[in-house]
């Protein structure tokens, strides 16, 4: 199964924001990685390179791959709508970013974990496939043998504040309600430059 494994606040620095969540070095060296970081001049990026990097901060921040990511455009493509804000909403709706939405975990890397380790059931049967797109009306829990498991209990959280997820904190189950739209998701991402990048 492959993943990124690299280190986590370089790419944050690349990208000038934290993508993987709070970062203490992160907000050390807020400028971008290199021997001679700030001091260094940079050519300006060209409009391909503005819309790499975009695409790739989105796949870094979701924790997906170049072929998984194209193969998710190409599904987002096909629904009505805008392809842009479909692609966002497919990522969005993944099981390891539900739990990871949810608070089971503290990263998308820990819920992706959590899955592929078998502690997470999905409407009353294990899943074990992180990628997995979830349909409205799902019902998304911790493993009754994992409850207890430490990393789950200090992580879990009492409310949920994402309001297309119902969040039970007693039964540690919660219900994917619908669709997010897109304003309500709170990445800081410009997919237009995505569309325009696939589009050439």
């Amino acid at each position: 199964m492959a993943r990124y494994i690299g280190p986590k606040t370089k790419i944050a620095r690349k990208f000038g924001e934290p993508i993987y969540g709070a970062d203490r070095y992160f907000e050390k060296k807020n400028y971008p990685p290199g021997q001679h970081g700030l001091a260094k001049k940079r050519k300006k990026t060209s409009e391909y390179g503005i819309q790499l990097k975009e695409k790739q901060k989105v796949k870094y921040t979701y924790g997906v791959l170049e072929r998984q990511f194209r193969n998710t455009y190409a599904k987002a493509q096909k629904m009505k709508g805008r392809t842009g804000e479909n692609l966002i909403i497919l990522l969005e709706s993944r099981l390891d970013n539900i739990v990871y939405r949810m608070g089971i975990a503290p990263t998308r890397a820990a819920a992706r974990q959590l899955v592929s380790h078998c502690h997470i059931i999905v409407d009353g049967d294990v899943c074990n496939i992180p990628s997995t797109i979830l349909r409205p009306g799902q019902v998304i829990g911790v493993r009754e043998r994992s409850k207890s498991l430490e990393v789950i209990q200090n992580a879990v959280a009492d409310t949920c504040r994402y309001s297309w997820i119902e969040w039970n904190r007693g039964e540690l189950s919660g219900k994917f309600l619908n669709l997010p739209e897109r304003t309500e998701i709170p990445e800081t991402i410009n997919e237009q430059l995505i569309v325009e990048l696939y589009s050439k």
